[in-house]
């Protein structure tokens, strides 16, 4: 295999990584932003689940892994099954994993927009002193994060459905007029939710009421 080569669009980065998936000899670490940062991904879980602790796996994950309860109760399952997770403190913007220690997987970095082609975008390199240096960076990344037991058992502010649309609306940067008329609410309706959602997380301005709800995971983005 070439020491770097690009991979472009999920067929193809599976096509590479089923083969090594069936073993169970092989370490995997998996940094990433939410559940479904990586194709596929929810799948592969419930594949090392069934080997109950046999392949070792670590997983990373960004705050906003946390703002789904269901997607709560799939990390608590997969830990049940001898994963190892944790939470970082701040989002993470791409996916990276490792296998093995001897070759890592990028993605192109998560925003809205799509890739060129219409397809995503990963990097695979087994080149040792790029694989090596990254691996480092992970390990400072994890030995910072927080145990997904002790990321559950925060106490985090709840908030209602309405509430939460209010919150993604905040943090989209559309203006008060703008939120307003997509939720379907007058303005001044609008203004007292962002409002109580600042003395419900604690916040000075909508800037930090953002930070906080990131910090929190009470938002995906």
């Amino acid at each position: 295999m070439p020491q770097v080569m690009m991979l472009r669009g999920d067929v193809e980065l599976w096509t590479r990584l089923k083969p090594l998936t069936e073993s169970d000899d092989m370490e995997w670490v998996n940094v990433a932003h939410d559940l479904d940062t990586w194709p596929g991904a929810r799948e592969a879980a419930r594949l090392t689940m069934r080997r109950n602790g046999a392949v070792p796996a670590r997983k990373l994950y960004s705050p906003a892994v946390l703002a789904d309860e269901r997607d709560r109760e799939a990390l608590r399952e997969m830990a049940a099954h001898g994963m190892q997770i944790r939470i970082t403190a701040v989002p993470l913007s791409r996916g990276t994993f490792f296998i093995d220690r001897r070759t890592m997987i990028l993605t192109s970095p998560i925003t809205p927009a799509p890739a060129a082609h219409g397809h995503r975008t990963y990097t695979m390199s087994a080149t040792p002193a790029l694989v090596d240096g990254a691996y480092a960076l992970f390990e400072a990344a994890w030995e910072s994060a927080t145990d997904l037991a002790a990321s559950l058992n925060t106490e985090r502010p709840r908030i209602d459905a309405q509430a939460a649309r209010v919150l993604r609306a905040l943090t989209s940067g559309a203006t008060d007029e703008t939120a307003a008329r997509e939720l379907g609410m007058s303005l001044r309706t609008y203004r007292r939710r962002v409002a109580e959602l600042l003395v419900t997380l604690n916040a000075g301005s909508r800037f930090q009421a953002g930070v906080r709800a990131g910090e929190l995971g009470l938002i995906r983005g």
